[in-house]
């Protein structure tokens, strides 16, 4: 099964900010605990790098992704340090580059028609919708979506408990990402995983 199979079959794709390299492998036993085993992790701290490295070592079957990657040297430490997918806040076509040389999926933030055109010319065909509640959410990807009927979504931002069926109701969505399960001690975030996996399934 392909990396985008796996998010499907997920449906969420927490994102992961690591401050600690301390935290990493209660925090990401606590995903897998909870049901969910998927993280993009961050790329804004000092030991994302690390992070990913040693929950690739600890957890081999967890789907551990790099996040916020905006440039190729971020990629290329990323994906050394194990990373099985890349995702970044905007489109970066040095990312896109290096993602389709070292064949790894690559998940570029796209909000405009002239973004998405940008991720199909690069032969992408799902993209991240970021910040998703603050570029009109459900209603823009849908109006997205008919312009460009082969593309599917990863919307991420604004996204919780309260909402994310919805989103996932809409066939053009492959997964959401957030981070609301992410607040609190590891087993607060195990609990909180745990509810948002039994909500989607």
């Amino acid at each position: 099964m392909n990396i985008t199979e796996q998010i499907k079959q997920l449906k969420i794709v927490p994102v992961v900010v690591i401050k600690d390299i301390a935290d990493a492998e209660p925090t990401l036993r606590a995903l897998c605990e909870g049901g969910l085993p998927v993280a993009e992790i961050t790329f804004r701290t000092a030991c994302a790098a690390d992070a990913i490295k040693l929950g690739c070592e600890k957890f081999p079957d967890m789907l551990i992704g790099a996040g916020t990657v905006i440039n190729a040297e971020q990629c290329n430490r990323a994906i050394d340090c194990g990373a099985k997918f890349i995702v970044g806040p905007g489109f970066a076509a040095e990312v896109a580059e290096v993602c389709r040389a070292r064949g790894v999926l690559y998940l570029p933030g796209c909000v405009t028609p002239t973004e998405i055109i940008t991720a199909i010319s690069y032969g992408l065909e799902t993209v991240k919708f970021f910040p998703c509640s603050n570029f009109g959410g459900l209603a823009t990807l849908k109006a997205l979506s008919a312009a460009f009927p082969a593309m599917t979504f990863m919307p991420t931002g604004g996204i919780s408990e309260a909402n994310v069926l919805e989103y996932l109701a809409f066939d053009k969505i492959i997964a959401c990402g957030g981070s609301w399960m992410m607040k609190g001690t590891p087993d607060e975030i195990k609990a909180k995983t745990a509810s948002a996996v039994a909500l989607v399934k």
